[in-house]
């Protein structure tokens, strides 16, 4: 059976979405059909059983995967592609993932979006609200729970601060990986050309770099829902009427019919208040001083 030779290990609300299905278009790679299967942040046969709100724990809880021949079968008909891969956000954050990947996968090639610690912990406290997965409407206040959180075996997308630690996470890879199996993205550079940087992806990957996916849809997009009653509707898994639709409407169009009114519903969030964003640059700046010295990239607009 077959196991990946490229991962996408994080990280959250860093894009690693899109980056899945635009190098999931690609005719020499093959995706995992689940795309988060997350088999490497938990030991074998381990139960998974996070707490938090209802919605997000029992997602992870439901649909990780901890039986290798599960996951082999995530890979079922990569028999022709160049690259075989899967996109676990997770990976970069839970310290044992770094070595159950060396121990299976050693030759493995991994790649990383970094997004601004501080937009990244913003992001993924909006992401939650806007799903209502969220208890506390004042991003200040979550914060202030956030240890709590950890010792109660929160899900970690719910870590907001924590998870921006890229240093210490990223360490764990390069002291058992070699550099050149690592490529690290910038989502700044994501966003703004996004089709550069996939290219750049493809020649990582060894597969075909000509080759251009569609990069114009937008993924897990954060925001506030204009109206809660179409957010619910769009979020639901077996809402009567996408029941009816289901063999009505390709999937393909569904999705992107569905993805286009989520979007279209969101209006933009408040701009994080700039008390807190002093706050947490501080809290940060040490581990991007690091960062950056261990990449060789410029990060000072991090500290700004």
């Amino acid at each position: 059976m077959n196991m990946p030779n490229f991962l996408i290990i994080g990280a959250a609300k860093a894009g690693t979405t899109a980056l899945y299905s635009y190098i999931n278009q690609h005719p020499q790679v093959f995706m995992s059909s689940e795309k988060e299967p997350h088999f490497f942040a938990f030991d074998e046969g381990e139960k998974v059983n996070f707490t938090g709100t209802a919605g997000e724990q029992e997602w992870l809880n439901r649909n990780a995967i901890t039986d290798i021949n599960l996951y082999q079968q995530q890979f079922r008909g990569a028999d022709k592609a160049i690259a075989i891969g899967e996109a676990s956000a997770l990976y970069l954050y839970i310290p044992k993932a770094a070595e159950r990947i060396y121990h299976y996968i050693p030759k493995a090639k991994l790649i990383a979006i970094l997004r601004n610690p501080v937009e990244r912990a913003y992001s993924g406290f909006i992401f939650q609200k806007r799903d209502g997965l969220e208890p506390n409407t004042d991003f200040a206040q979550a914060l202030k729970q956030e240890e709590w959180r950890m010792k109660n075996n929160w899900v970690p997308i719910y870590y907001y601060q924590d998870m921006g630690f890229y240093y210490q996470q990223l360490q764990r890879y390069f002291n058992l990986f070699p550099q050149e199996q690592i490529k690290i993205y910038l989502y700044d550079d994501f966003i703004s050309n996004p089709s550069q940087l996939v290219q750049d992806a493809f020649r990582f990957l060894g597969v075909d770099d000509t080759f251009r996916p569609n990069t114009s849809a937008r993924h897990n997009v954060s925001g506030i829902p204009k109206s809660k009653a179409l957010h619910s509707f769009l979020r639901a898994e077996n809402h009567p009427i996408k029941t009816i639709l289901k063999p009505l409407i390709p999937k393909t169009l569904r999705r992107n019919v569905m993805r286009n009114l989520h979007n279209k519903n969101l209006e933009k969030a408040p701009p994080l208040a700039q008390d807190i964003r002093k706050q947490l640059i501080e809290v940060y700046r040490e581990d991007i001083l690091k960062l950056q010295e261990l990449l060789q990239k410029d990060l000072t607009k991090w500290l700004e």
